[in-house]
């Protein structure tokens, strides 16, 4: 459920569920986890991280979520691994986010979005908390006032406001949403992995 692809030292991770609305289990979680560790070590300077069909993901399995998935510690492992990649990374959203799986997207250095995405994190009204990491990173991105919109407020917000708001970096029309990504990986790609690396963390 997890489609791996790599053209060179540009990784493509797509979440290949879409008959769930891209949904996450564990095991897809594992898989991506395991994925983002294989482009480390292969030298990668790029991965993008997208969905197929008209969701990005809704977040946890419903069902495994009832058995534990929600609390589950897999998703800021996954977080984490993204937002420690030493290469550049980017969430190329082809549709609607929410719950758990924004996390990857957070952690990602840069997200673009189809106009027709809406961004949601209902962990007030489903009574969990969000991922350790993911309100701080929220908060970066958006400022406290808006981040508890999302976070306390159950806000969903449409892709115009989210790119206003600084939650999204630009809006691509579906058709060139992938080309968009790719053409932001060109330079990475032709450098080497120090001077990526090395970029990255001045930015940190």
């Amino acid at each position: 459920m997890i489609d791996v692809q790599h053209a060179g030292s540009v990784w493509t991770l797509t979440l290949d569920r879409p008959d769930k609305a891209n949904s996450l289990t564990a095991e897809m979680l594992l898989a991506l986890c395991e994925a983002v560790d294989a482009a480390s070590k292969a030298g990668a300077r790029a991965l993008v991280l997208t969905g197929r069909g008209r969701v990005f993901s809704a977040g946890a399995d419903l069902e495994e979520a009832r058995a534990g998935l929600a609390t589950s510690g897999l998703w800021e492992a996954l977080s984490g691994r993204i937002a420690a990649a030493p290469f550049l990374t980017i969430a190329a959203l082809n549709g609607t986010l929410a719950g758990g799986a924004f996390g990857m997207a957070l952690a990602c250095d840069m997200r673009l979005a189809v106009p027709g995405a809406k961004f949601f994190y209902p962990v007030m009204k489903l009574g969990f908390l969000p991922q350790p990491s993911d309100p701080a990173r929220l908060t970066a991105l958006v400022g406290p006032a808006r981040a508890k919109m999302i976070l306390m407020a159950g806000a969903r917000i449409e892709a115009p406001e989210a790119l206003s708001w600084g939650l999204v970096d630009r809006l691509c029309d579906p058709g060139a949403l992938m080309p968009d990504a790719l053409a932001l990986t060109q330079d990475v790609a032709a450098a080497t992995g120090q001077h990526v690396a090395a970029i990255k963390q001045m930015v940190r």
